[in-house]
């Protein structure tokens, strides 16, 4: 066929959007916004939480792990159903349920109920994320106007994060925890409001087919491999923890053969076979384990050992959001001139940097050091989570934008559970390994600060001055030294991504 003026044969010759366009990135920046306002208030909540609903060290973890858990179990099935029947409506469900229970969730009486209610958020959330993503690819063609769309929805994550510990510092320093759950309604409300004007409907021409099968599978591969991470970093290895990751890995293999044998399968592996796509995966997927882990042990130092309020916590680790957004908008003109394989790998040394100074400086007790830690880290993760994201989508056929969204978010949920899991389960295990309690604390007391930092503090709280003052400064003590070891783990993971960026993405599509 030959080539006129009016068939781009490239994606850098389509056509560019207009305002429009650009209107309709800002609604679907919000959910972006809410998902990671949530998550960073969830982590300055969880001392005031464990504090009033005094969890067990497992309940605490579940508390932060059950949302992505579940959110990254369904976002294939949800990607798969927003193919079939409608991007938009899909995105306009969600947001809705996610409302509602989020209203629900400010109001738990007890740990369970609130676990049960990140369970649900994480089923309404699955519904937002992947309609997202798709959406963009759908409404930017063109790609360099693509590559500035995602840079600026991937900046919603770090601005979403930067406000998060603001808006909710002030919540929890003047209302009662359940109060960071509340900030879902304003910002759903003008999604609901806009998307039915500016965002237009999408969908796949030949969807994958709904398979409850297959459904049940993915769920069941990722459950017991995440709660076989977290018993083993919290208990120690174990034939309990090796059993489970077994299981776990039986039936992600089930899956995949499942796929693979089927005419119209749920998830389309051959994307898997593309080196660039693969790839940017496990770079997203190994760039949140370190960011999200990150926060959670920080959060706590900062507030509970540091002795910084809630809204001081989270204005220290404001210059490293902002580091992130300006990282992830600067990186999209470099990105037309350095190779992926290149310019990912120089991005993540700055993490590698900003956690080794994490490591070094722990013991200090200062704030200053780890505001610059955040920082240095935050460039690192804001650049290399642009260029990644962009890749996934520039690498899968447009008719299956909603696969690879939904590939792309489970990686970056599935980050979140496993930073969680794995770094903020390292650190419970080092605490409790490095803990030396003080003679004469009751068995109630010892018990509850052996779970938790926040269990040791509030214990702290309640025993004469000069025992509790030991005790707490035991704790606290232990707590650096699982910082430390935390630390220099986490930049292990960081080099791990940046190698398999250097090796996977050399094929990676350019201009």
């Amino acid at each position: 066929m030959s080539r006129t003026a009016s068939t781009p044969t490239t994606e850098t010759e389509a056509p560019r959007v207009g305002a429009r366009g650009w209107a309709a990135l800002v609604v679907l920046m919000l959910p972006v916004l809410l998902v990671s306002v949530d998550n960073t208030v969830l982590s300055f909540a969880l001392p005031e939480i464990s504090i009033s609903l005094a969890p067990t060290g497992a309940e605490q973890l579940w508390i932060i792990d059950v949302y992505p858990l579940v959110l990254a179990g369904l976002l294939v099935t949800m990607g798969t159903l927003g193919d079939r029947f409608g991007r938009r409506k899909l995105l306009l469900i969600g947001a809705t349920g996610f409302a509602v229970v989020s209203a629900l969730a400010a109001f738990a009486p007890t740990a369970g109920l609130l676990i049960a209610a990140r369970a649900l958020l994480g089923f309404f959330g699955a519904m937002l994320m992947p309609s997202t993503l798709s959406l963009l690819r759908s409404i930017f063609q063109n790609r360099d106007q693509r590559r500035m769309a995602i840079a600026v929805w991937a900046s919603a994550f770090s601005a979403g994060a930067a406000l998060g510990p603001i808006v909710g510092g002030f919540l929890l320093e003047h209302f009662a925890w359940g109060s960071v759950f509340l900030l879902a309604v304003p910002v759903l409300i003008p999604l609901l409001i806009g998307a039915p004007l500016l965002v237009p409907e999408s969908r796949d021409p030949h969807p994958g087919r709904i398979d409850p099968l297959s459904i049940a599978l993915s769920m069941a591969a990722m459950i017991p491999v995440v709660y076989a991470i977290k018993s083993f970093a919290v208990d120690g290895p174990s034939l309990y923890a090796g059993g489970w990751a077994v299981l776990g890995l039986l039936m992600g293999a089930l899956f995949v053969r499942r796929q693979l044998r089927s005419d119209v399968p749920m998830l389309d592996m051959a994307l898997f076979r593309r080196g660039s796509f693969s790839g940017a995966i496990l770079v997203n997927l190994l760039s949140v384990v370190a960011l999200v882990g990150f926060l959670y042990f920080v959060s706590q130092h900062v507030q509970l050992v540091l002795g910084l309020s809630p809204m001081m916590a989270g204005l220290a680790l404001v210059p490293g959001m902002a580091a992130m957004i300006v990282a992830g908008l600067t990186v999209v003109p470099i990105s037309r001139r350095v190779p992926p394989h290149v310019l990912i790998p120089a991005a993540l040394v700055f993490s590698v940097v900003g956690y080794l100074i994490v490591a070094m400086t722990t013991h200090d007790h200062g704030v200053v050091p780890l505001i610059l830690a955040f920082a240095v880290l935050g460039t690192g993760i804001g650049a290399a989570e642009t260029i990644s994201n962009e890749l996934i989508l520039s690498s899968a056929p447009a008719a299956k934008a909603g696969a690879a969204s939904a590939v792309s978010e489970t990686a970056y949920e599935l980050g979140a559970v496993l930073g969680t899991a794995i770094l903020g389960g390292l650190i419970t295990a080092f605490y409790r390994g490095a803990l030396v309690l003080p003679e004469g604390l009751p068995a109630d007391v010892a018990h509850a600060a052996q779970e938790t930092l926040a269990g040791a503090y509030t214990a702290a709280q309640q025993l004469p001055s000069q025992l509790g003052d030991a005790l707490w400064q035991a704790a606290a003590d232990a707590f650096g030294s699982g910082v430390t070891v935390t630390s220099l783990i986490g930049a292990g993971l960081v080099v791990v991504a940046a190698v398999i960026a250097a090796v996977t993405l050399r094929k990676a599509p350019t201009h």
